[in-house]
């Protein structure tokens, strides 16, 4: 005599796709911003107050101009020691990196995944219809990645 499968009917997929994770739904909005004008010296204190390893450099409108980081700051500090010059007389302009990589707010976690692994960036400033709205990190992508819970790997 044959073997009968006791399984019932299997659920009908539905058609709905679970929606995605996007950078705007994971980034930081509260932001330490910088201004070109600044001294490398408060720039640096700022990090220390923050705990912060870098952030955004806009002007007086607010559009970014730059980015500024602990590396940034090593520069200076380098150059100070070997020039025998004080680190306190300079401004973010003469460290920052300009021409800044920048990423959408519309991307997906996975996108922004992709973006962080194929560069040696820690962190992207995240820009909405020209504006900088918000900062996403290396750690705000692993953070949401360790909280999805029933959502496909899929895209």
């Amino acid at each position: 005599m044959a073997v009968k499968s006791f399984q019932g009917a299997r659920a009908k997929k539905t058609g709905t796709k679970t929606p995605q994770l996007l950078v705007r739904d994971i980034m930081c909005q509260n932001l330490i911003l910088f201004h070109p004008e600044q001294s490398i010296h408060e720039v640096m204190q700022k990090f220390v107050k923050y705990r912060i390893s870098g952030g955004p450099v806009v002007n007086n409108a607010g559009k970014l101009v730059g980015v500024i980081s602990e590396a940034d700051c090593m520069k200076e500090i380098s150059d100070s020691r070997y020039f025998n010059m004080p680190i306190l007389d300079k401004s973010v302009q003469n460290f920052m990196t300009d021409g800044v990589d920048t990423i959408d707010a519309s991307k997906s976690l996975f996108e922004a995944a992709s973006l962080f692994s194929n560069s040696t960036r820690r962190r992207y400033p995240v820009m909405e219809k020209g504006r900088l709205v918000g900062q996403l990190s290396r750690k705000d992508v692993v953070l949401a990645a360790l909280n999805l819970k029933s959502n496909t790997w899929r895209s």
